[in-house]
């Protein structure tokens, strides 16, 4: 059977800064999970000392504390720093982006409109930029039941797919006077998405590997399974069934961006020994 990684994968720019910064402090504590992987936030205890927070309110002064990739509601930083902790502030710059254009386009008077997951911590984050509110939607189907201003600014969750968040741009666009639509979907998630759908059409079998709480990899999972219905996410290789490759020619691999090169290796290495 033939085993071939994609074109793209695997840790982004944000990513790879954030576990450089982590590194960095070693003694530090992260407030929430740094990135979307349980392994390597283990990795970085076990090594670097680096700890996780779940309460920003128990950091005391002088402590360290390491904002996480996805960024922070915008209180909870602005009442860190008020508090004396020591604040290092890993939130990915294409994170970042769509915090400052939601507080410019609220402050100018626009319906800000945020396409993702309300209930992901970048999005808790960049809701709370918009100083006179935001609302987020999912779908076309969540616009119809809303009662919007005439100006709309949209930004989307770096992570979603581009085809969803045109789609419903362009059903708002003909409906109201003024639509601005940002692009605040990040280089790297375009990257791995244009890889995974080259590499999906020609595979018998894909493996997606990131953590289950990732939602680039859930993006990247459902690219896959469009296109090979024999497609699985993963975590690690504990989670591989070799019955999975039975009569396979060739098995594409993918992996979201939280996902460290040695997970991924020991993926591959599993493969090849076993079939």
């Amino acid at each position: 059977m033939k085993i071939e990684l994609a074109e793209n994968y695997g840790f982004c720019f944000g990513v790879k800064r954030a576990i450089k910064i982590a590194e960095e402090n070693k003694n530090a504590s992260t407030y929430g999970p740094l990135i979307h992987n349980n392994k390597e936030i283990e990795r970085l205890d076990k090594d670097f000392k680096v700890g996780l927070v779940d309460d920003f309110k128990t950091f005391k002064p002088g402590e360290k504390a390491i904002v996480r990739t996805h960024g922070i509601v915008k209180k909870e930083l602005e009442e860190l720093y008020a508090s004396g902790v020591d604040v290092v502030d890993a939130t990915c710059p294409y994170v970042t982006k769509p915090q400052q254009i939601c507080q410019e386009m609220s402050e100018a008077g626009y319906e800000v409109l945020i396409f993702g997951d309300e209930a992901h911590p970048e999005i808790k984050g960049v809701k709370s930029y918009a100083t006179h509110g935001a609302k987020v939607v999912t779908s076309i189907d969540d616009v119809k039941n809303l009662k919007l201003k005439d100006n709309i600014a949209m930004v989307a969750q770096t992570t979603r797919k581009v085809e969803d968040y045109m789609e419903v741009a362009n059903y708002l666009i003909p409906r109201y006077k003024e639509v601005r639509v940002f692009n605040t979907i990040c280089n790297a998630t375009f990257e791995n998405q244009e890889a995974i759908r080259d590499i999906s059409v020609k595979a018998d079998v894909m493996i997606i590997i990131g953590g289950k709480n990732s939602s680039n990899t859930k993006q990247l999972f459902s690219i896959a399974n469009d296109n090979c219905p024999d497609s699985y996410h993963i975590e690690d290789e504990n989670d591989l069934d070799y019955d999975w490759f039975k009569d396979k020619d060739f098995c594409g691999i993918s992996a979201g961006a939280s996902t460290p090169d040695w997970i991924i290796q020991n993926v591959v290495n599993s493969i090849e020994e076993r079939c």
